[in-house]
């Protein structure tokens, strides 16, 4: 069992109260049971996470509307949860979903997850998704610095030369200026 896994099956076993549904959810090897828990009305958020957390980490595409509902919840670990089983998923349309709520301005509070799951992906929406996320933390006084971090953080990972302007900007911003340096040296030419 994998940590991620590990970590998703102990909080959802004290969120269901160690339930029947609980354990019968993380014991089967049956996709089409666990797809029909997504779709089923009536069924509680932890089962539904769980559910689309197997499948997605199994590949079934079934899993990726709940995994990007997910990705997008306030709660932390469900956002985190998400990312991890949609970057096993191997779903095209993981990047764009992720990019658009990377840039999303009314969910930024919850954009932190979505730009790790850029990163990780390194698809083609990544580095342009981080510069406008990150250009939008640089105004002052903004809140979301943990997010603006992750996009330094990333736009360094990905080592893209269309980064090195923000990047720039970003020294200017203390809590940001290390990352930036940082991320400037993994950019080609801009050492």
């Amino acid at each position: 069992m994998d940590e991620a896994l590990r970590s998703l099956t102990e909080r959802i076993r004290t969120e269901s109260g160690d339930s029947p549904a609980f354990e019968r959810l993380s014991a089967t090897e049956d996709l089409d049971a666990l797809a029909a828990v997504l779709t089923e009305p009536g069924q509680p958020l932890w089962a539904r996470e769980m559910a689309a957390f197997r499948l997605g980490t199994a590949g079934d595409r079934r899993s990726f509307e709940a995994l990007v509902l997910l990705l997008n919840h306030r709660e932390p670990q469900r956002c985190a949860s998400a990312a991890h089983a949609l970057a096993r998923l191997g779903d095209p349309r993981t990047a764009r979903a992720a990019a658009a709520l990377a840039t999303n301005e009314l969910r930024v509070a919850y954009a932190l997850h979505p730009v790790r799951l850029l990163v990780e992906l390194r698809a083609p929406e990544a580095v342009p998704a981080l510069i406008v996320t990150l250009q939008r933390r640089l105004r002052p006084h903004d809140p979301y610095r943990r997010v603006a971090l992750a996009c330094v953080e990333g736009l360094g990972v990905l080592g893209d030369g269309r980064a090195g302007p923000v990047l720039n900007e970003a020294l200017a911003h203390p809590v940001l200026a290390q990352a930036a340096v940082r991320a400037l040296a993994c950019i080609p030419g801009q050492r």
